[in-house]
């Protein structure tokens, strides 16, 4: 399990769901040499074809942001890595900002949260950069194990999106939410809602088991596995959900849960 820099809180865009596409990341490879990320992001497989005849949950449509009393449309797509970097580091800070990649944001970001609800990360797509700190262990009762000293890594993290300010978070969102649309579609489903797959995965989160007992790791090769097969065949995502430990996890859902209100007021 390789961990990241600590400060990988993803205050980019909703930024409850993108810290958690930022911790998968760190967590993922779970002790094994970090792989060179691509540059370039790669789809997603296409969407069925019985795709809602409208979205189930529509985004407010924003067509423009006022910067100093001016009205700025939002730039094409494939053009939106700078304009997207300043809003990033205008709204949450540059200690946020300098941890994501310089180009395709935007789409590795779309195209992560659309994978968190299966096994697989693809590595290449990752929406951050370089990762430095090494994941740590427990041993209990001679067993390799999360315990304290990794959950304990995330307890800043959690804290802070406690204290985010939801409104700020969700009109950022809302802001660039048709970019994240057009990237959603050129995925590989025209027809589907990115915002209606955003409350999809957060469902998925939300139902991540929960367990009590510290969670034994076993090292078959060079990786760090769940020793349990029931949760070594969890998503990435949940677990994720379980790689923080049973109170950071709690906590988050619980977030989660108030941002997707948000998201289905409309």
């Amino acid at each position: 399990m390789d961990d990241p820099n600590l400060k990988l809180l993803f205050a980019v865009i909703i930024l409850i769901v993108f810290g958690v596409v930022g911790w998968t990341y760190r967590d993922q490879l779970f002790g094994g040499a970090e792989p060179e990320p691509a540059a370039v992001a790669e789809p997603a497989e296409p969407a069925s074809s019985d795709e809602p005849a409208g979205p189930q949950h529509p985004m407010p449509e924003m067509s423009g942001h006022m910067v100093t009393g001016e009205l700025v449309d939002l730039p094409p797509l494939d053009d939106s890595d700078a304009y997207f970097l300043l809003e990033i580091a205008g709204t949450f800070g540059p200690a946020i900002e300098s941890l994501l990649v310089r180009d395709t944001v935007i789409d590795r970001l779309v195209t992560t949260i659309d994978n968190l609800p299966r096994q697989e990360l693809p590595e290449k797509v990752r929406p951050v950069g370089e990762l430095k700190e090494p994941f740590a262990t427990d041993t209990k009762e001679g067993q390799v194990v999360l315990g304290i000293t990794s959950y304990a890594r995330y307890d800043a993290l959690i804290a802070q999106i406690y204290y985010a300010d939801l409104d700020a978070v969700y009109d950022t969102y809302r802001r660039f939410y048709p970019l994240f649309q057009k990237s959603y579609e050129r995925l590989g489903y025209p027809d589907g809602y990115f915002n209606d797959r955003l409350v999809e995965v957060i469902d998925h989160l939300v139902e991540a088991p929960l367990p009590d007992a510290p969670i034994v790791l076993v090292r078959p090769n060079v990786l760090y596995e769940f020793a349990d097969p029931e949760l070594e065949a969890l998503s990435s995502g949940q677990k994720l959900m379980l790689r923080m430990g049973p109170d950071n996890s709690a906590t988050l859902k619980r977030l989660l849960a108030k941002f997707r209100d948000r998201l289905t007021a409309s």
